[in-house]
């Protein structure tokens, strides 16, 4: 098999480690390099993935660093491709990924500081919540090209989507296709006319309140699994998600998939990074791809990206 390329996965919590094994898993990376501020915690990690390998059969060799507040241990990210950004603080019951934006600002800006001089020409995908501010700080605070920052969302969204469509119809899930864009938070806008079940129309098979109830616990899918956990929040969705967009950087597949990406006019949108579907390869976002909406769906499109462009106005002073 053939293996290009680094990829960093800052924060080596239960989402960026688990993020790292699936990228090292996949075996198409020379080298993927794990962060964490606490010490030996990304070494122990990487050992323990790199012992491994004979088992799962895979050669990607995986180098864990911590780094410190002065920017010690960053050195190890130098030239990577990719940067998966999870550092921040989780949320807990009954917290909104609102409430961790002062917080998660600080912890933003300094790594992404860190990733502007070591891994200046990286496409970065961004996970730490709320995603849509903390994307466009990094941007702010690493100066690259917008197509060159990206967050985590839509997959993430879309999955669950798929997942609790499946469950209720009581299908396999590669059956399902669906759809969601617009904030990672509470103005999330599934697509209800681009879902799809063994290319069946969604809205076929369900009601329209049957529909409403699964986009409901879309929204509020990252809560109902932090309810139950009590302590730490989702993870092996996020991964999934966050790994897939990676892969498809490396591969410079233009694989088109849901992400908050800088809008610039798609939508009659303009100037806010915001869920839509692109198209993704090397350079990181090659296009917006404008997606067909019925007139509520981009109601709640527009809707969504005034409620994040405030907020996204708000992290230049955190």
């Amino acid at each position: 098999m053939s293996r290009s390329g680094k990829v960093t996965v800052v924060g080596a919590g239960f989402y960026g480690s688990t993020t790292a094994q699936r990228l090292a898993e996949y075996d198409i990376f020379d080298e993927v390099v794990l962060t964490d501020v606490v010490d030996g915690k990304a070494e122990g990690l990487a050992l323990d993935l790199n012992q491994s390998r004979s088992v799962e059969g895979f050669e990607t060799r995986v180098v864990g660093s911590t780094t410190g507040p002065d920017g010690s241990g960053y050195d190890a990210i130098e030239g990577s491709d990719i940067v998966v950004i999870t550092a921040g603080l989780p949320r807990k019951p009954g917290m909104s990924r609102m409430d961790l934006i002062e917080t998660n600002a600080k912890i933003m800006r300094s790594v992404a500081e860190n990733v502007a001089q070591y891994a200046p020409d990286a496409v970065v995908i961004n996970v730490a919540n709320p995603l849509d501010e903390m994307t466009a700080l990094a941007q702010l605070v690493t100066g690259f090209p917008k197509n060159r920052i990206m967050g985590q969302a839509g997959m993430l969204d879309s999955a669950r989507f798929t997942h609790f469509v499946a469950e209720k119809l009581e299908v396999p899930v590669g059956a399902v296709r669906t759809l969601t864009l617009g904030s990672h938070g509470e103005t999330m806008v599934p697509v209800p006319s681009a879902c799809t079940v063994n290319g069946q129309p969604l809205t076929d098979l369900l009601s329209i309140t049957e529909i409403e109830e699964l986009v409901d616990r879309t929204r509020k899918g990252g809560a109902e699994v932090v309810a139950l956990l009590k302590t730490g929040s989702a993870y092996y969705a996020p991964s999934a998600a966050a790994a897939r967009m990676a892969k498809a950087v490396i591969e410079d597949s233009g694989a088109i998939m849901p992400v908050c990406a800088w809008v610039a006019g798609e939508h009659g949108i303009d100037g806010v990074y915001l869920g839509v579907e692109a198209e993704v390869g090397r350079e990181g976002v090659r296009r917006i791809v404008e997606t067909g909406l019925t007139s509520e769906e981009l109601a709640g499109l527009v809707e969504a990206a005034e409620a994040v462009r405030a907020k996204q106005a708000d992290v230049v002073d955190l």
